[in-house]
């Protein structure tokens, strides 16, 4: 009862202020009753003088047709009717025939001398003969795909608000969203940002779009779904004034949820050769002591091992996805998915650094032992290297070598299927698939890696809050 009469009291107390706050808001609606009155006044002028001008062209470019027409018709008439005085009996044959029966030969010779000339001159067209004039008006066409443009993209005066522009280098897609734009020119940044996105659906043509309010120039997204496209635009806001949309940007979401791991360093690897960085998510392999120690051994014909690792989390059932890079400068990579119960062949298989690469060589050069030295693999690998995509030799594939060589992308991924028991290999940008295949996924399986020479690479870094504010709608 006590907290009640404060709040009464208070709020006689303050009896003027109230009143003279209705009186501001009175006078903020007969101000904005009137200040919509002459913006639709001044929206309506607006159009009037674009009518206008349409209205004038329309007219000028109908009489340009109109008059072009006449003079082609004239044109053309006259030409018909001289070559219908080309007729017998009629017109300038008709005349002919008729200065042939003349019998003084004074008129006939003044007459035919001048007939001659005519006569020359119509066989001379008659030959050469080519339309006065053409009928088509494609020189008349009107282009106004421009002007449409312009006019889809008509909107209220931003008093010089430019327009934001999505940065696609650095908004990218994996376990979340981020999306990330720029301001352009040197004009004052908007105060707040509006971004805009919705789902690709081929059976909807018009998808409703979904908005949110923004005080930074990137957003993280949540729970988009799996396997779709998605269009996103950003527009930007400075107090009551609005930029127009962004043009709009497709961005492919993975095609199962993202799995993560890290490179495990308790697998066995040659921690000689290859070395991981203190967060395990990046691996480098390098030459080592005892290779260079004993380089003075090596000799033609000798080569370096693949040296494997794997992720340290296993997977046994389910749709998963992850991505990685692969440094350019790479001799050569191996990546695809290994079992837990043939991981051992990876670590022991191994040989001896000077050893010669075909010990057991026939002596052809038939390529049989590359063949058996690759199908020999119990798990299914691709290999990347001189910035390429190799596919892998099988049967089904073509025997054209060329056709086997894609552009490696800038982000690799690789998606486990252990229900349908499939690897498919993608262009983590576009979400394409590249190549895939089956594999036993009857064990636990687990991402792994093969390096040789000098490569790098590094795992697909989470996209997490600290890109942006984050959003959980």
């Amino acid at each position: 009862q006590e907290k009640l009469s404060k709040g009464i009291e208070y709020l006689i107390s303050k009896e003027s202020q109230v009143k003279a706050h209705i009186t501001q808001l009175d006078l903020l609606l007969k101000e904005t009753e009137f200040n919509s009155e002459i913006a639709k006044q001044e929206a309506f002028q607006s159009f009037e003088k674009l009518s206008h001008v349409l209205e004038e062209k329309k007219f000028a470019a109908l009489r340009a047709i109109e008059a072009s027409r006449n003079l082609r018709l004239e044109k053309l008439q006259a030409q018909a009717e001289e070559y219908q005085g080309l007729l017998e009996n009629n017109g300038l044959v008709g005349y002919a025939q008729e200065v042939l029966k003349e019998t003084d030969p004074s008129c006939f010779v003044q007459t035919a001398k001048q007939l001659h000339v005519r006569i020359e001159k119509a066989t001379d067209s008659l030959k050469s003969f080519r339309p006065a004039a053409e009928s088509t008006f494609e020189d008349f066409v009107v282009d106004i795909a421009k002007q449409e443009e312009t006019l889809g993209d008509l909107t209220f005066h931003s008093n010089g608000l430019e327009v934001p522009e999505i940065n696609e280098l650095q908004s990218r897609v994996y376990n979340k969203a981020l999306i990330s734009w720029e301001w352009p020119g040197k004009r004052d940044a908007a105060d707040t940002y509006v971004l805009e996105y919705h789902k690709l659906n081929r059976e909807e043509e018009s998808a409703a779009w979904q908005e949110i309010e923004v005080c930074s120039k990137s957003k993280v997204i949540t729970h988009l779904d799996d396997d779709s496209s998605y269009a996103f635009r950003v527009r930007g806001y400075k107090g009551s004034i609005c930029s127009a949309w962004s043009r709009e940007v497709i961005l492919h979401t993975p095609p199962a949820p993202v799995f993560s791991f890290l490179f495990d360093d308790k697998c066995g690897y040659n921690n000689e050769h290859l070395l991981l960085n203190p967060r395990r998510t990046s691996v480098e392999s390098r030459a080592g002591f005892s290779l260079l120690l004993g380089s003075e051994r090596m000799q033609v014909g000798c080569y370096t091992t693949l040296d494997y690792i794997i992720g340290d989390t296993g997977i046994s059932k389910g749709k998963h996805f992850w991505a990685l890079h692969v440094e350019p400068y790479s001799y050569l990579v191996k990546v695809g998915v290994v079992s837990g119960s043939k991981m051992q062949k990876l670590f022991h298989n191994t040989h001896d650094v000077t050893s010669p690469r075909y010990e057991q060589d026939s002596g052809h050069d038939s390529g049989s032992e590359d063949a058996f030295f690759d199908s020999s693999q119990p798990f299914p690998l691709v290999t990347l290297g001189m910035k390429k995509f190799f596919i892998p030799t099988t049967p089904a594939t073509s025997k054209d070598a060329a056709s086997r060589i894609l552009p490696l992308p800038s982000c690799l991924g690789i998606c486990l299927d252990c229900d349908k028991g499939k690897v498919g290999f993608y262009d983590a940008g576009s979400m394409k698939c590249l190549y895939e295949c089956e594999v036993d996924c009857s064990g636990m399986m687990y991402p792994a890696f093969a390096l040789m020479g000098g490569a790098a690479v590094h795992l697909e870094e989470p996209v997490t809050a600290k890109y942006g504010e984050y959003d959980d709608n």
